[in-house]
């Protein structure tokens, strides 16, 4: 080896310094519930300007999907089987929050109708079923993929990943991966 060559010296760095310099991301779960005709359940915030999905944050300490049946119980009043993922979707940061969001979407399976719910008023205005179409106008833009991503996910039985609420189809990752090489198995 050439002496004058540079060498990369690898140190050392303690679990607690590693861990606190990683990139960190808020985590929410949601629910994906439909009427027997296909339509989508959403609620309404009192907070909020739109529609939502019925769901919330993930507690730390807490998986996703256990956090999707406690957002069902405290927001419709009732609990619900959580079944399959549908979506993963990666939400940037924007605006006034600093970091990205990783939402999780499970099948919540069917519903008749509302009437059983028992809606926070403190939270929660209104909950309704809406057509597919109509459930994407009544959510922000960058959540609104998410109902096609989830009833395509639903009739597939395999979930969907979506980066900023586009589809990334699984053909584009295997290229990405190919184009980079092999991923480490340390990660």
């Amino acid at each position: 080896m050439d002496p004058s060559a540079s060498v990369t010296q690898v140190t050392w760095t303690e679990p607690a310094t590693w861990y606190a310099n990683l990139a960190s991301f808020y985590t929410a779960a949601a629910a994906f519930i439909t009427d027997p005709a296909g339509n989508v359940l959403l609620v309404k915030p009192t907070y909020r300007d739109h529609w939502a999905f019925p769901g919330g944050y993930v507690d730390e300490g807490e998986y996703p999907h256990d956090a999707c049946s406690r957002e069902i119980r405290e927001e419709l009043g009732m609990s619900v089987a959580v079944s399959d993922l549908l979506v993963v979707d990666w939400a940037p940061s924007v605006g006034q929050r600093p970091r990205a969001i990783v939402s999780f979407m499970f099948d919540c399976g069917s519903i008749a109708n509302v009437d059983g719910f028992d809606l926070p008023g403190e939270e929660l205005e209104d909950a309704a079923f809406f057509s597919p179409q109509e459930a994407e106008q009544h959510l922000p833009g960058n959540v609104a993929p998410r109902v096609r991503a989830a009833m395509t996910a639903r009739g597939l039985h395999a979930p969907l990943y979506l980066a900023g609420g586009s589809v990334v189809p699984p053909s584009s990752i295997d290229a990405a991966e190919h184009e980079a090489g092999p991923r480490s198995q340390t990660a």
